[in-house]
């Protein structure tokens, strides 16, 4: 039988691969958190005996919590799954370029970008928990099954389906980080000096840019803007912060932390292909950004 002390080291064992888990459910950090800490609390109601894999009860368990959430967050919701769609940026995980954290290694590895994030959250709560346990943590679809109560069957089409979706919507980017540190820097570079057609010449054709500032940034701060020149002339009217970008990771790609005075105001992740930024995400809602916790800052070189 577990003692009290022993359970919670046990579950400790889990905690990260819980927490990623939830992250790529929930696509917040604080909600992500809350499902972690209910598991823990059902696994001590329960208690381990009987329980022949804990890591994949716990799992099962978390993906469980998850599920109940998006539904209830669904539910809340008066306008369709859609709306709002256009400005909706995830929680960013955020790292220095070099350097790790052993303790944070199970929420960054394979680290999910933030545009498959913005996809999942299209996606109904059934299809992206089976995407999610399935095709990310390879979860048996007879375990799923028992969860969003279907045959296996009917939830091997849910992940099925989730999976075209994902395919289909989630951009081509280049995984080659100094590939996307170059893109970054001449950005802010010709940020930083005004250079308008040098910003246009970095930014892809139909680029989109995608800016969440959150109820506290007012409806109009919130936009959804697509087209080299659309998007450079946003960039330019905020010139006058791109000394005060600092170059991080970004869910596992390079981006950027504005700081001025070491207060962020925003967190940038980009989608980079063939040299150009083909997708912005912009992060700029104060009350998310406090709550982010914020790696060693250096600036872009540019």
């Amino acid at each position: 039988m577990d003692t009290g002390e022993n359970l919670a080291e046990r579950f400790e064992e889990h905690r990260g691969q819980l927490k990623a888990v939830a992250y790529r459910m929930l696509g917040s950090l604080p909600e992500a958190e809350d499902a972690v800490q209910e598991a823990w609390l059902r696994l001590g109601r329960t208690g381990a005996d009987g329980i022949e894999n804990l890591g994949a009860w716990l799992t099962t368990v978390t993906g469980r919590v998850c599920l109940d959430m998006l539904r209830s967050r669904t539910a809340r919701r008066e306008e369709p799954i859609t709306d709002g769609f256009d400005t909706f940026v995830p929680d960013p995980v955020l790292r220095p370029l070099s350097g790790t954290d052993p303790e944070q290694e199970a929420l960054h590895a394979d680290s999910v970008g933030l545009a498959l994030l913005v996809v999942l959250e299209t996606l109904e709560p059934a299809e992206r928990l089976a995407f999610v346990l399935h095709d990310m943590f390879a979860v048996p679809f007879d375990d799923i099954a028992r969860i969003v109560e279907r045959s296996p069957a009917a939830t091997r089409q849910l992940a099925s389906r989730a999976r075209r979706r994902v395919r289909d919507a989630t951009p081509v980017a280049d995984p080659d980080l100094g590939r996307q540190r170059e893109a970054i820097e001449a950005f802010l570079a010709a940020s930083r000096s005004g250079d308008f057609e040098a910003l246009v010449a970095v930014l892809h054709p139909d680029v989109v840019l995608r800016a969440d500032s959150g109820a506290l940034g007012g409806p109009s701060a919130s936009k959804q803007l697509r087209g080299a020149r659309t998007v450079a002339a946003q960039a330019m009217l905020f010139r006058r912060f791109a000394g005060d970008s600092h170059v991080v990771l970004v869910n596992g790609t390079v981006g950027t932390v504005t700081a001025p005075g070491g207060r962020p105001q925003s967190v940038m992740g980009v989608t980079v292909a063939d040299g150009r930024i083909t997708a912005l995400y912009i992060l700029a809602d104060p009350d998310r950004l406090a709550r982010l916790e914020l790696p060693p800052l250096e600036k872009g070189n540019a």
